[in-house]
């Protein structure tokens, strides 16, 4: 029976891919590089920007530290938020509503920096949703390695077993299945291709991740 759900932010709470696609050709665009969405789907898509940042400097042999890359599309991406907010998924206010009205407890587990997981959460009125939230700046390794999820259940004091993940990606789905924690994927258009062999069960919306998580939580 499950007794916390762990959400992935970025694809699951928020329709955020496409504007991050954006975000890295804003940072892109001086240095002569254009990102095509596929390869963004096939690669950058649910990853920390730290690790896209390292693979992109090297495959498009940029003159630019990865840090250094990283640090730009923070910054572009702390200016974007600062002028709007990522836009909620489908279904996030009433599924919260749901799983909280069952007694769940909810958390966030991320691989997106601290500082604009909470401006996104707050501009929406949801950091008061969720009891922990876990970051890439909260762990050694971020996503696809279990370290975040691990620390949630931790902080939660449930065990792995005991909590259910959300993900959009497959690198979020390993990330949550090796930390043995079940996984529900539901995947978006920039997703809906990865490898989701992995997952518990996979689902076309929130909606359905809820009933899903609800049945298994009244049994």
């Amino acid at each position: 029976m499950p007794k916390a759900i762990l959400f992935d932010h970025d694809g699951t709470l928020v329709d955020s891919e496409p504007s991050h696609l954006a975000l890295w050709n804003e940072v892109l665009e001086p240095l002569g590089v254009t990102l095509p969405e596929p390869l963004y789907k096939d690669l950058y898509a649910g990853m920390p920007t730290p690790a896209n940042a390292v693979d992109i400097a090297e495959r498009f042999g940029l003159d630019v530290a990865p840090a250094e890359l990283a640090e730009r599309k923070a910054e572009a991406t702390r200016a974007f938020l600062a002028a709007r907010p990522f836009p909620l998924m489908p279904g996030t206010r009433e599924v919260l509503d749901r799983l909280q009205a069952a007694g769940l407890r909810l958390a966030v587990v991320t691989g997106a920096a601290r500082d604009a997981t909470r401006a996104s959460l707050a501009a929406h009125g949801l950091l008061d949703r969720f009891e922990t939230i876990v970051t890439a700046d909260d762990v050694a390794f971020s996503k696809p390695a279990p370290d975040c999820y691990l620390l949630a259940a931790r902080q939660l004091g449930v065990s792995p077993a005991e909590c259910v993940a959300i993900e959009d990606s497959e690198h979020g789905l390993q990330a949550a299945a090796d930390a043995d924690v079940p996984c529900v994927v539901k995947p978006t258009p920039m997703s809906a291709h990865h490898d989701f062999a992995r997952a518990t069960v996979r689902v076309d919306d929130l909606h359905a991740a809820a009933a899903w998580i609800l049945a298994r939580a009244a049994a």
